[in-house]
């Protein structure tokens, strides 16, 4: 990943509200959630929201489909681990025990596969 992708998803994560909207659609999984529910759920005026997500979809850290009338929004978890990847790229510099608790961390996680959005 360039620097200037991970700065740009890093900027989108970089506000509260982003960053619940992100952690939230992380929790969902692939399946996500419709833009109203994610609103609701965060307690968000729908104009903020619509704000948000854009900046977050922009910065191709989450997607979105079309379900009807609705718009279902999920996390890019590609984009997240390639961020990850990058910000552990130069780490420990020759120390992996520095490491070690991340590293452990970032193996237990394992999203489902994405759904097959229409």
């Amino acid at each position: 990943m360039e620097s200037e992708k991970a700065v740009q998803k890093l900027s989108a994560l970089a506000q509260d509200g982003r960053l619940a909207v992100f952690r939230l659609l992380v929790r969902c999984g692939p399946d996500g959630m419709a833009a109203g529910d994610i609103a609701r759920k965060l307690k968000t005026a729908p104009n903020t929201m619509s704000a948000q997500l854009l900046l977050l979809s922009n910065a191709g850290l989450i997607s979105a489909c079309r379900d009807g009338r609705s718009i279902i929004y999920a996390a890019d978890f590609d984009a997240m681990s390639a961020l990850l990847v990058f910000l552990r790229e130069d780490c420990c510099g020759g120390r992996p025990e520095i490491c070690a608790p991340l590293a452990s961390v970032a193996t237990g996680c394992c999203p489902p596969k994405k759904r097959l959005r229409a």
